[in-house]
């Protein structure tokens, strides 16, 4: 199993926000969360890459077979962990080619591979960069500084093309896209897919999992799973939406 999760309960501030959340995500498969707002979505997603202020009252969560709740924010990350966030930040000062060739440079050498200089990084990001639309000035500008909605998540999906994690996990990545910058999108989180890489992708809308397509789906509700099921079950909600499934979790 790639990302193992048995009854994780976390709070923030002190209120209780995940109730017991148990998940298993073998090596390879793409598995999609659901729910509606307040559901222990983006919290299941700090918690599992370290954010600051979210603290951990119960369970375990394991990856590849370490205690990932063990491990610093880097330790998850040079591990194969990366989180692709909802609102991405920006970072005035900050040269974007220079973030991401650090960022690659650090996985690297964690690998045993080595590093790479100006050159050697700007042949492997503009490969990655065709790919989705972008352009070198992107490249100039601080990190997402002037980025609009759809290019802050382009950016997202390059770092995640140029780190290449064995587990991606999307919050919301899809929130304000259009329809081609979402397909932009699904196609870089495609181009990965494959026995060494899996996915956990946090979203409220059916229409992302239409490009990516998941393994299984899952239904988040009061911090808690509520049901599980192939893709037709984004279908259902799609359709019907939360209701039926809260009152057949009651």
């Amino acid at each position: 199993m790639s990302l193992v999760i048995e009854n994780l309960s976390a709070a923030v501030d002190g209120k209780p926000i995940l109730n017991g959340i148990t998940l298993a995500i073998p090596a390879g498969e793409i598995h999609a969360v659901m729910g509606p707002n307040g559901s222990g979505k983006s919290t299941l997603s700090y918690v599992l890459a370290g954010r600051d202020g979210y603290e951990v009252t119960g369970g375990i969560a394991t990856f590849e077979g370490h205690d990932i709740l063990a491990m610093e924010p880097e330790e998850r990350a040079a591990a194969g962990l990366f989180l692709a966030f909802q609102y991405p930040v920006e970072l005035p000062g900050v040269g974007n080619a220079l973030f991401l060739r650090t960022a690659l440079n650090a996985i690297r050498k964690h690998r045993g591979e080595p590093e790479l200089d100006a050159m050697q990084f700007l042949k492997v990001a503009r490969e990655r960069m065709r790919t989705l639309n972008m352009t070198d000035e992107m490249l100039r500008r601080g990190v997402n500084v002037g980025f609009s909605g759809g290019e802050k998540k382009r950016n997202e999906v390059l770092q995640m093309a140029l780190l290449q994690p064995r587990l991606a996990i999307l919050d919301e990545t899809d929130s304000g896209l259009d329809i081609d910058a979402l397909k932009i999108v699904a196609d870089g989180v495609n181009a990965l897919r494959g026995p060494n890489f899996s996915a956990l992708v946090i979203t409220h809308y059916q229409r992302l999992l239409n490009y990516i397509v998941p393994d299984r789906v899952h239904v988040l509700l009061d911090g808690r799973i509520a049901t599980s099921g192939g893709p037709e079950l984004a279908q259902r909600l799609e359709a019907e939406g939360y209701a039926t499934i809260q009152a057949e979790a009651a």
